[in-house]
């Protein structure tokens, strides 16, 4: 019985991971659906996203109630997130189909991303610990019904899907400059407190 829990737990810890790797391993086939302009495309475009966020809220509900924390799962969560955004934004921003997001937006979405990240491991060398924000929570949320709404694109059930996933990317666009400021403020305050010789 002991040897038989001591085996579980292995398979148990590495199912948030398994999941992380979901996000990864679809991005090819999201890719793929959104080099064809079609309605038909455009639904397979967003079940996929859907599942892969589905994914996202199972892998951090998992961890949290097993209380799993792993190196690799530290990594591999926001890494993945990370990957899939950004390949979604890129690929609406390219598409052949009117209107589509415009490429400045899809620049400064991921440029904040880029920096923040960077800011993160600056801050972790100098022994400081950036916290995840609630202003990045609610980024991240806003982010998520805005690409549904891209993806779809087409009118459906009497719905500009395209408008509102727009209306939703602006509103996420504000929030991740605010708290992409407000990291970098107080990375910075928190630098500028400690001793001279510690800088």
């Amino acid at each position: 019985m002991v040897a038989s829990r001591t085996a579980a737990r292995p398979r148990v810890a590495n199912l948030p991971n398994i999941l992380s790797c979901f996000r990864i391993v679809v991005i090819p086939l999201l890719v793929v659906l959104l080099t064809n302009t079609g309605p038909t495309a455009a639904i397979l475009a967003t079940l996929t996203f859907f599942l892969a966020c589905l994914s996202d809220f199972f892998d951090g509900y998992l961890a949290r109630r097993w209380g799993i924390s792993t190196t690799l799962g530290t990594l591999l969560d926001p890494l993945a997130d990370k990957l899939i955004v950004a390949a979604a934004l890129i690929m609406l921003a390219g598409m052949e189909r009117t209107p589509n997001v415009p490429s400045w937006m899809v620049v400064v979405i991921i440029g904040r991303e880029i920096a923040v990240t960077g800011l993160r491991a600056v801050a972790l060398g100098q022994g400081m610990v950036l916290a995840a924000e609630e202003l990045g929570k609610y980024k991240t949320v806003f982010q998520m019904f805005a690409l549904h709404g891209l993806l779809l694109h087409y009118p459906f059930l009497g719905i500009d899907f395209h408008l509102a996933g727009m209306y939703f990317l602006w509103i996420s666009l504000v929030i991740a400059l605010w708290s992409g400021i407000d990291y970098h403020v107080k990375v910075i305050r928190q630098f500028m407190r400690r001793p001279a010789a510690a800088r």
